[in-house]
């Protein structure tokens, strides 16, 4: 009797902790190819060390490797952006809202604040979940007049909590105070001055009913932990199994590229030479150019060493 008093407390607990989240057991199961670390909730934690570098991968070798492993849903773009100029990268934080419904509204209120002890509005909820390094994910669904949740005081909070911008598939406010914040670099889909509203009995104009879930955004399917490049005005998710692959696949294509616009300028190669597959002659060029530049590349000693070692084009 006393264990079965204890499984079901251990059970009330769980439930207090998720609310409107993915089960633990839920968000393992939808991410099996994922075997390294995770947070505590489940959410896979792509490396600090592979963010850094993900940092100078361009959207065309992220999609490239993406479709090559049959992730064809993975990007979106037309979007408004803050420091265009900037990279976003980071671990996804997903939250998805509808139009507000009262019903629904009330019910989830009622259950974060009186049994899960969560306080202000919905909108906050997630927000109040970040760590260093994620970025908040919104599906908003494109919500415009009424609809922002996120102006100057939240983006403040946002920033501050994940060192962060947002991508926000819905409208902001405060776009002034938004700029104002030197790294917030952000993907939005308009601007509206207006509020969202939450006001029970009155008006509801959003209600959140997923805080780390699959979600979708723009034409991209998106999980939750998965490295969000955002750059160029374009926003691809990848695959948290897949995030190494890119950065070193990147990587490669970027020392190529080096090596080839350099001996181009040399004239020491053709344009044909270049753009098509290299001889023999030129592979053992580019190792050599590989090895008397291996501390000044912009790409980490170790990784050139590795290359060295297991190339196989």
């Amino acid at each position: 009797m006393k264990r079965l008093l204890l499984l079901v407390l251990g059970l009330l607990c769980t439930e207090n902790v998720i609310s409107q989240q993915i089960t633990k057991d839920e968000l393992l199961f939808l991410t099996p190819l994922w075997k390294g670390d995770r947070f505590s909730d489940g959410r896979p934690k792509v490396p600090d060390a592979i963010l850094k570098r993900m940092k100078l991968v361009t959207l065309e070798e992220a999609w490239a490797v993406l479709k090559g492993e049959n992730f064809k849903h993975q990007y979106d773009d037309n979007w408004q952006t803050i420091n265009p100029d900037s990279v976003l990268v980071g671990r996804a934080l997903t939250a998805s809202f509808i139009p507000g419904r009262p019903d629904i509204h009330l019910a989830i209120d009622e259950r974060g604040h009186t049994r899960d002890g969560r306080v202000k509005s919905q909108n906050s909820w997630p927000i109040d979940m970040l760590v260093k390094g994620d970025v908040y994910v919104v599906n908003q669904f494109g919500a415009h007049e009424d609809g922002p949740t996120i102006g100057d005081n939240l983006a403040n909070s946002i920033y501050v909590k994940s060192g962060n911008g947002i991508v926000y598939d819905g409208a902001v406010r405060d776009i002034n105070g938004l700029k104002e914040i030197g790294s917030f670099t952000s993907f939005f889909r308009s601007y509206h001055p207006s509020h969202h509203l939450t006001s029970p009995g009155k008006e509801i104009n959003t209600t959140l009913v997923g805080i780390n879930q699959p979600t979708k955004i723009g034409n991209a399917a998106v999980m939750p932990g998965d490295v969000v490049l955002g750059r160029d005005g374009g926003v691809i998710f990848i695959p948290p199994h897949l995030a190494e692959k890119v950065v070193k696949t990147s990587e490669v294509v970027r020392l190529r590229d080096m090596f080839g616009h350099q001996r181009l300028r040399e004239q020491k190669y053709t344009p044909g030479q270049i753009d098509s597959r290299w001889s023999d002659a030129i592979e053992k060029d580019f190792s050599q150019w590989l090895n008397d530049r291996i501390d000044q590349l912009p790409v980490p000693k170790e990784q050139i060493q590795e290359l060295l070692k297991t190339r196989t084009w």
